[in-house]
């Protein structure tokens, strides 16, 4: 069985981020989570062989945990880049996920990065990288997430070439299933079908949809022996909600489906 990452293309996103990479270009993926956009990235560092660095954004994250930061052993001080600074130094494909959760002042170290100059001021040493001609700048964030409080401002969003990932169509969920699970091609249509109406549910108190991932993790329970039915509750419906009446609402169309 070969090792490389399984990615099945929606539309021209691998065309749009060969050629961006082939001129510099930082890219913006956007999507709800689970949706492949980290699987995407996987899957092009492999296409472009380009070692990929990703980072999680989240409140705590500072620049140094970026750029890098001076540490102490037993010989002094010494400097260590962050995944960055090594990806422009080195070249590869630096991965920012979630970048709308990291604060404010982290993301201004990406502006000189993700225009023409391409290069990493590092104020702590004075040094100024010239990014490797293999660097290439990703980052990504969930739109339903976005508020007053958290959101890229627009003059950073236009700095990035962007991509609008949304779950498959049922055809390439179904597939995507099945070639990650080994599971059943009528199983993997009857996911694709419990997870497009959960999707579709717009009287119920979900705040995230049902992601392509949790379907996988699903149909993998299927496949090792247990029931269809509680396969779905243990990875779908305990999932989405904590809410009783949204519970037996979920319960109840997943009943619609498989056996309890």
């Amino acid at each position: 069985m070969s090792d490389k990452t399984y990615y099945l293309a929606q539309g021209n996103e691998v065309e749009l981020f060969e050629a961006s990479a082939s001129m510099d270009l930082p890219v913006l993926i956007k999507g709800p989570t689970g949706c492949g956009k980290t699987r995407f990235i996987e899957y092009m560092g492999e296409k472009l062989n380009r070692k990929v660095y990703t980072v999680v954004c989240h409140d705590d994250l500072s620049a140094a945990d970026l750029v890098g930061r001076h540490l102490i052993n037993e010989n002094g001080t010494f400097w260590q880049d962050g995944p960055l600074t090594k990806a422009v130094r080195n070249g590869g494909i630096c991965y920012l996920d979630e970048i709308i959760e990291a604060r404010k002042d982290t993301t201004v170290v990406l502006h000189s990065l993700a225009d023409y100059r391409r290069v990493l001021p590092i104020d702590r040493t004075g040094e100024v990288i010239q990014a490797h001609p293999d660097f290439m700048l990703v980052v990504s964030y969930n739109p339903g997430y976005q508020n007053v409080l958290k959101g890229m401002k627009p003059s950073t969003k236009q700095r990035f070439i962007s991509l609008e990932f949304n779950y498959p169509k049922p055809d390439i969920e179904k597939n995507i299933i099945i070639k990650e699970s080994g599971v059943d091609e009528e199983t993997a249509i009857k996911l694709v079908s419990i997870a497009s109406e959960i999707r579709n549910l717009t009287d119920t108190d979900i705040q995230e949809a049902v992601s392509t991932r949790l379907l996988v993790y699903c149909a993998k329970l299927i496949v090792k022996g247990f029931n269809s039915y509680e396969a779905c509750i243990h990875t779908i419906v305990q999932s989405l909600s904590d809410e009783d009446d949204v519970l037996e609402v979920l319960e109840k169309l997943v009943g619609l489906h498989f056996i309890k």
